[in-house]
C-alpha cells in the first residue's frame, strides 16, 4: 500500500478537565463531596475555608416551589441555555469566567438558610466524625471472650475454635458436625465429644448462637427461658414436631393435633415471635449508614419553599495573600507554580456553584411536581421520568440523572432520595395517569385494612383497584407486593 498524506474536517466534543471536574462533583454525594473539599483544600495552597459571614448578594431567599410565579423567583431557577449532554451547566454565562482573586463562596452563591457555622469546623461537624471513630466486636470475638473464661481441656478449646470459626454472622452453625470431626484428622475426636461442646457454646449470648437452622435455634432460645414462663413447653412442642405447619400458618392442624383451643396458640405464637430468629446480628459491627439531606423543604405561609442544605460543605475561598503574587511579573518557577494553582482554584469554586444551582434548580421543580404528594402522601404522587424535569429545566436527562443520585431531601414526611419522586405510570378507565408509588400504597393501605383472617389474594388487589378506575395486571401487583416486602396472602393469616 501507499503510504500517503490527507486532511479531513471534522466536529467531535471535547471533555476539557474542568469540564470532568465538574461532572464528578456533580454526581458526589454529600459525604464525598466534603472529602473532594478537603482533598483541594489539602492540595492547593490558594484555596481556603473562609471563616467570616459576609453580606450575601445572590439568592438572598429561599426558592419557592409555587408554578407560574416569576416575581418570586431566585436567581437560581433562571432559565439556562440547552446545549449538549452535560457541558450547558458548566458553560453557563450567569457565573463569572475568571471569578475575583478574593472571591468568597458566599459572594458569588448563597446558600439559603439560617446555618452560621462551617461545614468543617467546630460542633457542627460532630455528626461527620463521631460514628467514622467506632468499633465494636465481631460475633467471633464475643463468642471467644466467653470461650475463654470457660475451663476446657486442650481438646475441647481446639473444637470449639472449630465451631466459633464456622457460625455465619447470623449465628447459624454452617457446618454440619461430620464434616467438622473428619477436618481434625490427626485427633481422635467423636460425635459425642463435638455435640457436648457445641451444646455448651449454645448455651453462650447471645441466645439462640449455634443454631443449625431456624427450628434449633428458636429451640435453644425458648429452653433457656424461665420455666414459669406461661405456654414455654407447648412452644417447644409446636416448634419441635410441627414446624412445617407454622410456617404454612396451618393453624386448625396444630390445634387439633395439640388439642389446642384459640386463645391458647394465640398466646403461644405471641411467644414465639418474640424470639429472635438471626441472634448473630445482635452483635457485630454496625454499618450504619448515616444520610445528611442536600435540600430542605418546608411549607410557610402555604406555599412550599425549597433551600439547600447550608451545612453540606465549607464556604470555602481564594486565599488574597497568594492570589496576590500570581499579579508580578516574574516569570519564576514559584509564580507558575500559584499562577496554576490559581486557575485551579477558580475552576474548582466555579464547579462547586454550578454543582449546587443544579441542585437547586432539580429539586425546584421536583416539588413543583410533587406538591401532591407533600401535601397527601404516596397516594398522590404523580408519574414523573428524567425526561420531564429534564425538559423543565433545560438540560440533558444525564444531568438530571447525575444531580438525582445519592442527593437526599427533607420533606415534612421524612428524607428522600431524589430518584424516589421518579417513577413509571400506568393508565386509569379515564384516561389519566397513576404512578407506580402512589399503586404502592394503596396495596399497603388495602393490606393493612384486610380481614387477618381472609387476607386478599393478589387477584382481590386487582379487583378493587379496578374499581378505582386503576387496571393493573394481577402479576405487577405481584410484583409490587414484593417490592414492599408484603408475604402472600397464605403467609398473611393470622388468628385474631
Amino acid at each position: 500500500m501507499k503510504q500517503s498524506l490527507q486532511l479531513k474536517v471534522g466536529q467531535s466534543l471535547t471533555m476539557t478537565p474542568q469540564l470532568q471536574q465538574a461532572i464528578r462533583l456533580l454526581q458526589l454525594s454529600t459525604l464525598d463531596l466534603q472529602q473532594e473539599i478537603q482533598s483541594a483544600l489539602d492540595s492547593n495552597p490558594l484555596l481556603e475555608i473562609s471563616d467570616e459571614d459576609g453580606d450575601m448578594e445572590v439568592n438572598t431567599e429561599p426558592t419557592s416551589a409555587e408554578p407560574k410565579k416569576p416575581e418570586k423567583a431566585s436567581d437560581s431557577e433562571i432559565e439556562a441555555p440547552q446545549p449538549e449532554a452535560d457541558t450547558e451547566w458548566a458553560e453557563r454565562s450567569d457565573i463569572p469566567e475568571d471569578l475575583p482573586v478574593d472571591s468568597q463562596w458566599d459572594d458569588v452563591f448563597q446558600t439559603s438558610g439560617s446555618g452560621s457555622g462551617s461545614g468543617a469546623s467546630g460542633e457542627d461537624n460532630d455528626y461527620n466524625n463521631d460514628y467514622r471513630h467506632s468499633s465494636s466486636d465481631s460475633l467471633q470475638d464475643h463468642l471467644r471472650w466467653q470461650l475463654n473464661l470457660s475451663r476446657l481441656s486442650d481438646i475441647d478449646q481446639m473444637i470449639a475454635a472449630a465451631i466459633i470459626d464456622a457460625i455465619d454472622e447470623k449465628g447459624r452453625l454452617t457446618v454440619s458436625a461430620e464434616e467438622l470431626v473428619e477436618s481434625f484428622d490427626n485427633e481422635a475426636i467423636e460425635i459425642e465429644e463435638f455435640n457436648a461442646v457445641l451444646h455448651l457454646i449454645q448455651q453462650f449470648d447471645p441466645p439462640g448462637v449455634g443454631g443449625r437452622d431456624l427450628q434449633e435455634c428458636l429451640l435453644i432460645q425458648l429452653k433457656q427461658l424461665p420455666r414459669n414462663t406461661p405456654y414455654v413447653d407447648e412452644a417447644c412442642v409446636v416448634v419441635s414436631q410441627y414446624m412445617a405447619q407454622l410456617g404454612n400458618r396451618d393453624y386448625n392442624q396444630i390445634m387439633r393435633r395439640c388439642r389446642l383451643k384459640e386463645d391458647q396458640l394465640r398466646d403461644i405464637l405471641k411467644l414465639i415471635q418474640s424470639l429472635d430468629p438471626t441472634p448473630g446480628n445482635a452483635i457485630g459491627d454496625d454499618d450504619t449508614e448515616y444520610v445528611v439531606p442536600d435540600v430542605f423543604v418546608s411549607k410557610k405561609d402555604g406555599r412550599w419553599l425549597v433551600e439547600l442544605n447550608p451545612d453540606i460543605a465549607p464556604k470555602i475561598q481564594i486565599n488574597a495573600q497568594y492570589a496576590s503574587m500570581a499579579r508580578q511579573s516574574s516569570n519564576s518557577s514559584d509564580n507558575d507554580y500559584i499562577r496554576d494553582n490559581l486557575q485551579e482554584a477558580r475552576w474548582f469554586i466555579k464547579s462547586l456553584i454550578s454543582r449546587n444551582e443544579t441542585l437547586m434548580k432539580v429539586a425546584t421543580k421536583i416539588v413543583e411536581y410533587q406538591r401532591g404528594f407533600l401535601e397527601y402522601g404516596e397516594e398522590a404522587m404523580k408519574p414523573l421520568v428524567l425526561h420531564d424535569i429534564a425538559e423543565a429545566v433545560g438540560m440533558h436527562e444525564s444531568t438530571i440523572s447525575r444531580v438525582t443520585t445519592q442527593k437526599y431531601m427533607h420533606t415534612p414526611r421524612g428524607i428522600f432520595e431524589l430518584k424516589f419522586f421518579f417513577s413509571s405510570h400506568v393508565s386509569t378507565d379515564t384516561g389519566g395517569e397513576c404512578s407506580s408509588t402512589a399503586i404502592r400504597a394503596l396495596i399497603k393501605k388495602l393490606v393493612a385494612a384486610e380481614n387477618p383472617r381472609k387476607p386478599l389474594s393478589d387477584s382481590k388487589i386487582t379487583d378493587l383497584l379496578a374499581e378505582q378506575g386503576i387496571q393493573v395486571a394481577r402479576r405487577t401487583i405481584a410484583k409490587y407486593r414484593e417490592s414492599l416486602v408484603i408475604p402472600p396472602s397464605n403467609e398473611r393469616k393470622r388468628l385474631v
